[in-house]
């Protein structure tokens, strides 16, 4: 039995609760911090009648609160961790043959249930803080109901939380009751300390740190969003009177000990947390929490396929999470470091980790358990249909899926990796080339945080760097040594997991060409131009800043700002084309590229070799194919536009009459350009030979082709209703012109049409000509079309003026009667 305690908000529940999973076989519990939901409730379980002789397996989100909460039941009933109560946590395992109650993290749980689908030896399977709502917790419910489901449907399931709305939750169990306790805090003082926003968090931090040690009692717990952050807050805080301790996830089992363990007598202490500490962790003696309002979250970018962590605002329920820390052992004060103003604009919860991360681990999850569509399962958040399919297309360019999406046998090797299905993909396929161990290298230093610590992002992008740190052979005072440590570790696992290196008959691998099997989308070559700029397979735009990689041919980006165009890399190491040649043969292309050159107006012709995007080499092709580059010189003229085309005058003239005509029956083809443009093929395309520039349609007749496109009765028609000349009393063929398709104009001497009455017309006599009547020079001495008319008036002004301008010239009294002329000069009475 536990030993004695106090009583805690959650013991009034307990007999409801025990009566729900008993006849319900599901439950929802909604406690607030400082209830005792986490210890109380499954020491509370062991001796249902259910239950029986099977354990009790306990989700918590983070190893920390794992440990701390078996620790704590463990002391409750005065026993040593690992006997009644356990732990199972990555690479720590604490569990005997007579455990129970076995405390588990989010991905041990998963591994779990793939191992074991019905989990034979669990009765009952609890899940803590459900509200933070990670990707692996919703992947660990919707597992654990199918096995109910399906393999065991006496298996009983609680979902803990502390904010989370229960209704929801309670559909999805079932209809499954839903059991609420009161919480147990101390009144704690909230005080808004808003700051400019030119104020970096962690100084803001420590100014509040310092206010609540001169005007508060108890220790303090303080939030950032990274261990960056709490480094730098760290030395901003020295000299203070207070023990300064940091608590993150990447720290030592001891150091992380140490920021819950009470403070020593007589001297405070200071904790710089992460949002680890939001819940189940009781950091003793905390009355004061300082709040700088910020988390890191990973955020996953479907169009750039990375994942990144991002700064964020915390949302209401974790602030008020980080408040309810003041008040767990008394009285208190949370200090907020921002104005009730901004508090109103913060979002009630955070978004559910599914809706925006990477979802191939998840995917590769499920295939591993069967599941080929997340449909299949229940959700309380589904996938996105959308991301889900990206992830599985990415698990079937890796080989783990097949085209159904059901597991291979090498996807399976992925999923024994506790790392991402890319870096399991480049452990796998690393050790075939005889490089299983550098593989390992580059898999855990990409997993974890950077050995290289950073102000405001990485100023060395060479991975080459973190590789030489951990082989010891680096010497760098800015190393992360907790980084270090935890790397070395991680490395030893994945050796131990199979990554070891097979012999190979070749050369080993260079570090370049294993990162390249994790990220071939990410291979990368430098453009032609300076300045460290890099084309991806993929078909993004990248940049080195500065050092040696930005000389690079190739590199590998392992990480980039996320930015869609131009981003900047990271982390990346160098490759050479020949390993790229061998080991990538199968994804090199062979393509004959035809582009049109505005330059020479012609049509290039080009053999590449390709990796992804990016051109290994090229040549000219001697003899391309006839109808691509018939294809590809139209497309060139679309683009340049039809002007650009050698018009002679005779076919500009042909286009005109039947623009004409069109605008007359639109039964005649349409000439304008863009129709023209969009039929380039039927009536240019035949007369292009093998022509492969614009200059080369100097001979073909651009106006017969513009004829090919009239059926042959009005071909036959065509001369009628527009000619190309009109006759003229003098016997002259005068040129009609069509340029104006609303008026056609014919341009003739005056004297040409003495004795002429009435107006030429075209369209079948239908419509006059509009007259531009010349002078002997040739200019327009008068427009009409009212030829009659202006015999009878107009011309006799006009008389006047052509009489003083041209006066050798015969203007007869009585046009209509004198004889036409086409000769600028009076015969004299000798003939002459």
């Amino acid at each position: 039995m536990p030993r004695p305690g106090g009583p805690l908000p959650i013991d009034s529940v307990l007999p409801a609760l025990r009566d729900a999973l008993r006849t319900a076989g599901a439950a929802v519990l909604q406690a607030p911090p400082g209830a005792g939901k986490t210890t109380r409730v499954p020491l509370a379980l062991l001796d249902e009648p259910w239950l029986g002789a099977r354990r009790i397996v306990m989700l918590e989100p983070r190893r920390l609160a794992a440990r701390a909460a078996a620790a704590r039941m463990a002391d409750m009933l005065g026993e040593q961790v690992g006997t009644t109560i356990g732990y199972r946590i990555r690479h720590d395992t604490r569990v005997g043959t007579g455990t129970r109650i076995e405390v588990v993290t989010e991905g041990v749980l998963t591994r779990m249930l793939r191992g074991d689908a019905g989990l034979d030896q669990a009765g009952l399977v609890v899940f803590d803080e459900f509200h933070e709502r990670s990707i692996h917790a919703d992947l660990g419910l919707a597992l654990t109901l199918q096995s109910r489901a399906i393999l065991r449907p006496d298996l009983r399931v609680l979902v803990m939380s502390a904010t989370l709305e229960g209704e929801p939750v309670a559909r999805l169990l079932g209809g499954a009751p839903i059991i609420t306790s009161e919480g147990r805090t101390f009144p704690v003082e909230t005080r808004h300390v808003p700051s400019r926003d030119d104020v970096r968090v962690e100084a803001r931090v420590a100014s509040a740190v310092r206010r609540a040690l001169d005007e508060d009692q108890g220790d303090v717990l303080s939030f950032l969003p990274g261990a960056a952050e709490i480094r730098r807050a760290e030395h901003l805080l020295q000299g203070v009177d207070a023990e300064v301790i940091p608590l993150h996830g990447n720290l030592s089992r001891e150091r992380q000990d140490r920021a819950l363990r009470a403070a020593v007598p007589h001297r405070r202490k200071v904790v710089l947390a992460t949002s680890i500490a939001e819940t189940s962790l009781t950091v003793d003696g905390v009355r004061v929490v300082v709040d700088g309002g910020q988390a890191r979250v990973p955020r996953y970018s479907p169009r750039t396929g990375m994942t990144r962590l991002a700064t964020v605002r915390v949302s209401r329920a974790s602030a008020d999470q980080r408040r309810g820390r003041a008040g767990r052992q008394g009285p208190g004060v949370c200090y907020r470091l921002w104005s009730p103003a901004e508090e109103a604009t913060l979002l009630p919860r955070a978004s559910p980790e599914i809706l925006d991360a990477d979802l191939a681990p998840l995917a590769l999850d499920l295939a591993d358990a069967g599941v080929t569509q997340s449909a299949d399962l229940a959700w309380l958040d589904s996938p996105p249909a959308a991301a889900f399919e990206a992830a599985k297309q990415l698990l079937r360019r890796l080989g783990a899926l097949d085209e159904v999406g059901r597991i291979t046998p090498h996807g399976q090797r992925l999923a024994r990796y506790a790392l991402h299905p890319r870096l399991a993909h480049m452990v796998v396929q690393g050790r075939e080339l005889g490089g299983g161990d550098l593989a390992c290298e580059l898999a855990v230093l990409l997993s974890e945080r950077d050995l290289l610590r950073r102000a405001d992002g990485p100023s060395d992008p060479d991975l080459g760097s973190r590789l030489e740190l951990l082989r010891g052979s680096g010497d760098r005072l800015e190393v992360d040594q907790e980084a270090l440590r935890r790397v070395r570790t991680e490395v030893r696992a994945c050796r131990r997991s199979g990554g070891g290196s097979r012999p190979s008959s070749g050369s080993p691998p260079s570090a370049g060409l294993v990162l390249a099997l994790a990220y071939p989308d990410r291979v990368a070559q430098r453009r032609p131009e300076a300045g460290g700029r890099f084309l991806l397979t993929n078909g993004m735009g990248a940049r080195v800043e500065s050092g040696a990689l930005a000389q690079e041919e190739f590199l590998v980006a392992a990480e980039l700002d996320g930015r869609p165009s131009d981003g900047r890399i990271l982390l990346a190491l160098a490759v050479r084309r020949e390993e790229l040649e061998l080991h990538f043969a199968s994804a090199i292309t062979r393509e004959d590229v035809l582009t049109w050159h505005s330059e020479v107006l012609a049509v290039v012709a080009r053999r590449r070799r390709r990796l992804g995007a990016i051109v290994l080499d090229e040549g000219p092709i001697p003899d391309p194919d006839a109808t691509a580059v018939r294809t590809a010189l139209l497309d060139g003229i679309r683009f340049e536009g039809l002007a650009r085309l050698p018009w002679t005058p005779g076919a500009l003239h042909t286009r005109a009459r039947l623009a004409f005509l069109h605008r007359l029956d639109a039964r005649w083809p349409d000439v304008s350009d863009e129709s023209l443009s969009q039929n380039l093929e039927n009536w240019l395309g035949p007369r292009l030979g093998a022509a492969r520039r614009i200059q080369d349609l100097r001979h073909v007749d651009l106006g017969q082709a513009l004829l090919d496109l009239v059926t042959p009765a009005d071909r036959r028609r065509l001369d009628e209703l527009a000619p190309t000349h009109v006759q003229v009393p003098t016997g002259s063929r005068i040129l009609v012109d069509y340029t104006d398709p609303d008026s056609p104009v014919l341009a003739v001497r005056l004297q040409e049409l003495f004795g002429q009455v009435t107006t030429p017309t075209v369209w079948g006599g239908r419509m006059p000509l509009t007259l531009h009547l010349l002078s002997p020079a040739g200019r327009p001495v008068q427009v009409t079309r009212d030829l009659a008319g202006f015999w009878q008036t107009a011309y006799f002004e006009v008389r006047k003026d052509l009489r003083g301008r041209y006066p050798k010239h015969h203007w007869p009294d009585d046009p209509l009667t004198a004889a036409p002329t086409r000769r600028a000069k009076r015969r004299t009475d000798s003939g002459t």
